[in-house]
């Protein structure tokens, strides 16, 4: 058995790890880079195993930093099955198509405003791509194990990071390979706590916010404050948000606000197709995946006027009274939050809330880095706006989280392999866990291999 790691190494995003049991190639995760340009064009690379060589792709969760170049590997000859949970599916059929519209339109502007060196300049793949990657999908059920090939058993376990997502068990020949995915919060009001894992043999472990505590303030409060300093400036809050589990959180606080008066009742907005269609799913599987009572989850999944289509979302620039705009993409890279950010963004009297991880070299990481102009669709825009970024909103486990998940484990693991996470937070986890643990840890680099 051996471990490629094809991505999420010194960076959160490009999630695929190709493990080779018994002749057999099984890809878990198959995630998109995203942020700083280096690692984008790695997504036109070709990987280092033909697509039709993999036998299986295996899926953590649906973000599209683990799934996004799933219509790619179709495209390029992959054959096999795509194993998910049944709410990681639902969500792929709304991610995957969204994020083909999203490289088509991204080569309609490149070509447009002629600012990309590629003449024409072409999409990663395209919505019809994306539809058909998602007949290669087939649901599975937490906690039971499938046999995917003789003598490779796989199991899924809920991760509580968002909908469906899961951390990843194999057993081959009594030994057993833990994919963590990426790990939920344990006092998380919306979604259920991460399940406790008892052992792996060895163990790939995120490490997003391996050297952070989140911040201990009731998002409420953080966010009750932003939105009052904003509406006495005259201003209106625009919130990039994850279509999928941040988007949802946010509605259920803001739904808390109004409920409780706290916050004056200003028109609060969803333009995201992507956002919406998850928002829906939520109240499909609240029971099985949230704390939410029925009440609780009708209350967030009303809480904001949907919006669909693009002329809602362009009515939604016109000047008018203060108001909440919560719109993905999340980092800024792409979607209707940009054209929603190019009339806040120089405005003073409004406020930019981050409520997410914002990946080196996205427009969301350059905001909090202090910048005051963005190149938005190859144009500058300046940043007048006040920018705030929420800490305890993470849908992440911070280190003290991840120690107390670890520390539920009956036995080290022979290795701990860290990855998803920019060198500075898996180097503090490395150092955290070989401290406190005595666990031995490796941060593997981009395309290293190991043998287990």
């Amino acid at each position: 058995m051996k471990i490629k790691f094809l991505g999420a190494t010194g960076t959160v995003t490009g999630s695929k790890y190709l493990v080779t049991i018994k002749n057999k190639h099984i890809l878990v995760d198959c995630g998109l880079f995203q942020g700083y340009k280096e690692l984008r064009l790695r997504n036109w690379n070709r990987l280092p195993i033909a697509p039709s060589d993999i036998d299986a792709v295996i899926i953590t969760h649906a973000h599209i930093d683990h799934t996004g170049y799933i219509p790619l590997l179709v495209k390029n000859g992959f054959k096999g099955t795509i194993y998910a949970t049944k709410p990681t599916c639902d969500l792929c059929a709304i991610l995957l198509p969204d994020s083909g519209y999203l490289q088509e339109e991204d080569a309609r502007a490149a070509n447009l405003h002629a600012y990309s060196k590629h003449h024409p300049a072409l999409p990663l793949y395209t919505i019809k791509d994306a539809k058909k990657s998602l007949e290669h999908f087939k649901p599975v059920h937490f906690s039971e194990d499938y046999t995917i090939a003789p003598g490779i058993q796989v199991s899924w376990h809920r991760a509580g990071h968002i909908l469906g997502a899961a951390f990843v068990q194999f057993k081959v020949d009594g030994k057993t390979l833990l994919f963590s995915g990426d790990i939920g919060r344990f006092n998380d009001p919306v979604m259920k706590a991460p399940v406790l894992m008892q052992e792996a043999d060895y163990l790939v472990l995120e490490s997003t916010y391996g050297n952070r505590l989140h911040d201990k303030t009731d998002p409420k409060d953080s966010i009750a404050a932003v939105v009052l300093d904003t509406v006495q400036r005259g201003g209106s809050v625009l919130i990039p948000a994850f279509a999928v589990g941040r988007a949802q959180s946010i509605l259920y606080y803001l739904a808390q606000l109004k409920k409780e008066n706290r916050i004056p009742n200003i028109p609060v907005y969803l333009d995201s197709p992507m956002a919406v269609d998850a928002t829906l799913l939520l109240h499909q599987y609240a029971a099985q995946e949230s704390h939410l009572t029925p009440e609780q989850c009708r209350m967030a999944c009303s809480a904001a006027t949907y919006i669909n289509s693009v002329e809602e979302s362009k009515e939604l620039d016109a000047p008018s009274s203060p108001k909440i705009i919560v719109s993905a993409s999340g980092m800024m890279t792409g979607g209707r939050v940009l054209h929603h950010l190019k009339i806040i963004a120089p405005d003073p009297r409004n406020t930019i809330l981050m409520t997410g991880y914002q990946a080196g070299g996205t427009r969301g990481a350059r905001l909090l880095a202090g910048e005051r102009e963005l190149k938005i669709q190859g144009e500058i825009f300046a940043v007048r706006a006040k920018i705030e970024c929420l800490n305890n909103l993470s849908a992440h486990a911070d280190y003290e989280d991840i120690l107390y998940w670890l520390r539920q484990f009956n036995r080290a693991p022979r290795t701990v392999f860290i990855t998803h996470g920019e060198a500075a937070a898996a180097n503090a986890l490395k150092n955290r866990i070989e401290t406190e643990l005595g666990w031995s840890c490796l941060i593997p680099t981009y395309l290293d291999e190991e043998h287990l």
